[in-house]
């Protein structure tokens, strides 16, 4: 496990592809706008970006409902955009042609969730949040105190179990117990909305802070996809944009935290599951992630998905089965073991964004995630959604 987290935050270092490493056996896709056309559903062959837009791939959610999904893409017939090379180029927004095609978030009429608290990491962290009430100068001295009373040797316990239920109980009488915990180690998962389905912005993309944050982190994840059914067909990368002061004050304001405009960053593609990769390679995933700072800062980090606390298929079930229906399916963010705590910006203070950031999320599998950091009320509005979409596909024949 070391060496392989130390191998992605090497890969990072010495810079990583937008495409998995084994790329030309890869079952990718995506979306892209094609001015004067509209979002496309696209694959990738040999480096060059396919439309395989139909009446019958008219959206990735219809792709996602369908049988063989891999076959079906491979078998596509389509339009050549152009290279990747270019389409990556053009989609950062710092410099990006309206006028050219650039990527989207890859999916579109999903719902997006979250798990949260999946990591024993990030549970203990989360639990120094709500000490600290949002103040980032009580987290260094309130994380002592916790890991003297907790540990974070949680690894092996599994949530919901009796061995969790004592832990619960021991911890309850020692006047520690959080909802972090309960969620963490108690029976049911944490799932959240994170976003609107259609909200969500790609590669290149800004991603955005609400402006009265002030301590505030980035969440590199593997997010699934899932269909209607409740079958897991593929997995792409994630940035859960997090507020960790506006949170911490109180968890009632989680949507304001979690939710806000270009606060879900998706992409660059998904990888459909096939003969090559599938539900396996996304448990034994290592996730890295890379932060540099326009003030000269670097930060780099893996985490491995098989410390996760609960499988992605819980996860899954948590959020759809008889309880709870999605009929255009849910794309699932799994949840991060990453926790910055080294001080940026001041002593005491520990790590936040600086505006200008460039956040690159990576997995040899899944490719990278590349986003630069700015506000929410500074990033391109959201004003594409489903009602555009549908009569934007109707005026194509795509109907």
């Amino acid at each position: 496990m070391v060496e392989a987290v130390q191998g992605c935050i090497d890969m990072l270092a010495a810079g990583s592809s937008a495409l998995p490493e084994d790329h030309l056996q890869a079952t990718l896709v995506g979306r892209v706008w094609r001015p004067g056309i509209g979002p496309s559903v696209v694959t990738v062959r040999e480096g060059i970006v396919v439309d395989i837009t139909s009446r019958d791939l008219a959206t990735i959610r219809d792709l996602a409902e369908t049988d063989d999904l891999a076959g079906r893409v491979r078998a596509a017939s389509g339009v050549a955009i152009g290279p990747l090379e270019a389409l990556l180029a053009n989609s950062d927004e710092a410099g990006r042609d309206p006028m050219r095609p650039f990527l989207l978030a890859p999916i579109d009429l999903q719902a997006v969730k979250a798990a949260g608290v999946t990591f024993v990491v990030s549970l203990l962290e989360r639990v120094i949040e709500e000490q600290a009430r949002g103040a980032p100068e009580r987290a260094a001295a309130i994380r002592g105190d916790i890991g003297s009373l907790i540990g974070s040797d949680l690894s092996r316990l599994r949530p919901g179990s009796a061995e969790a239920m004592q832990l619960k109980q021991l911890l309850i009488s020692r006047g520690v117990w959080s909802q972090y915990l309960e969620v963490g180690i108690g029976p049911d998962a944490e799932i959240f909305t994170k976003a609107q389905p259609l909200s969500a912005v790609g590669f290149g993309a800004t991603v955005g802070l609400h402006p009265i944050s002030t301590w505030n982190n980035p969440e590199p994840e593997v997010v699934i996809v899932v269909n209607s059914k409740g079958g897991i067909v593929g997995a792409t990368l994630g940035n859960d944009v997090n507020l960790r002061d506006v949170e911490g004050r109180s968890a009632l304001l989680l949507g304001k935290a979690k939710d806000n405009n270009a606060s879900a960053a998706l992409g660059p593609f998904i990888r459909l599951f096939d003969a090559d990769f599938g539900l396996d390679n996304v448990k034994s995933a290592v996730v890295g992630l890379e932060i540099l700072g326009v003030d000269g800062f670097e930060l780099r980090a893996a985490s491995d998905m098989a410390a996760i606390a609960r499988p992605p298929e819980d996860l899954a079930q948590a959020a759809i089965g008889r309880h709870h229906q999605y009929p255009d399916g849910l794309v699932l963010y799994l949840g991060t073991m990453f926790a910055p705590v080294a001080d940026r910006h001041a002593p005491g203070k520990g790590f936040t964004h600086a505006l200008g950031d460039v956040v690159r999320i990576s997995t040899p599998g899944l490719g990278t995630l590349s986003n630069r950091v700015g506000l929410s009320t500074e990033a391109p509005p959201w004003a594409f959604g489903a009602a555009d979409l549908m009569r934007n596909l109707a005026g194509r024949g795509l109907l």
